[in-house]
């Protein structure tokens, strides 16, 4: 019997899986990739990974919150809309939000004003936080050291970062996901030797599905997108990287990952 794995980070919303979301997740569930987390980027897409979700019980869970990239948009009625959506049983964190210094989509003071809003928006509805740093660790783990309640609950998602912001985060006690970068010999390579680092009962696994697709997948999908299905083949490089079995390290984020978003 082939052990229960948990994605906590697919862009079911996006474009690319418009066609075929429905056979999507079959092949994740025949691949033992169940349930999925749907993030949510923005107030739209936010809703509208909520609404799926919902027509899903028990198999799709939604987040909601605003990217660094797309907090230019917030305006006065945006915490008020996230809000609502939190109240729904499907959705299960605030997020994904952070800060993302590498593209700068948003200005640098308006991204870290959001992130505030959203970790205190989190604190006050007691939820867990599904967070986004790239080129930000400083102000990032700045921030966040003045929610320290909040840390515990928080999932640094798709790590990618160095010894020593991992060291960090690991020090202050987040939660870290691990994509499919850990499968790119050219990127990734750094992350082999860091994952031994991450408690298993502070890791957790991710697709980031579109994107990401694991280098070293064979066959390679023909056009080139990432999906959920493909987390099995990522849990064994993480696995082998760890010196652990398969079945330890999706046992072990699973149950991580359940306690932390409180699902079933």
């Amino acid at each position: 019997m082939q052990p229960q794995i948990i994605d906590i980070g697919v862009n079911l919303t996006n474009r690319s899986f418009h066609k075929d979301r429905e056979e999507v997740i079959e092949r994740a569930e025949a691949a033992g990739v169940t349930p999925l987390i749907v993030t949510g980027t923005s107030v739209r897409s936010s809703e509208e990974a909520a609404r799926f979700a919902e027509t899903h019980p028990g198999k799709l869970y939604a987040t909601a919150g605003v990217h660094p990239h797309d907090v230019k948009e917030c305006g006065s009625g945006t915490l008020e809309r996230l809000r609502e959506l939190a109240a729904l049983p499907q959705v299960v964190a605030i997020g994904e939000c952070g800060l993302d210094y590498n593209r700068d989509f948003s200005p640098r003071d308006m991204q870290r004003e959001w992130f505030q809003k959203q970790v205190q928006l989190a604190g006050e509805l007691g939820m867990p936080l599904f967070l986004h740093e790239r080129d930000a660790h400083a102000d990032f783990a700045a921030i966040m050291r003045d929610y320290p309640d909040m840390i515990a609950k928080s999932v640094v998602h798709c790590f990618t970062g160095t010894r020593e912001e991992l060291e960090t985060y690991v020090e202050m006690g987040f939660h870290i996901g691990i994509t499919g970068w850990i499968c790119d010999e050219r990127r990734g390579q750094h992350l082999r030797e860091l994952v031994k680092n991450i408690p298993l009962d502070r890791l957790m696994i991710e697709t980031d599905a579109p994107y990401l697709t694991p280098r070293d997948l064979r066959p390679k999908p023909k056009d080139g997108r990432n999906e959920p299905a493909f987390l099995a083949h990522i849990a064994k490089v993480i696995a082998s990287c760890m010196g652990k079995d398969v079945e330890e390290v999706a046992n072990g984020t699973a149950k991580t990952t359940k306690a932390f978003f409180q699902i079933p």
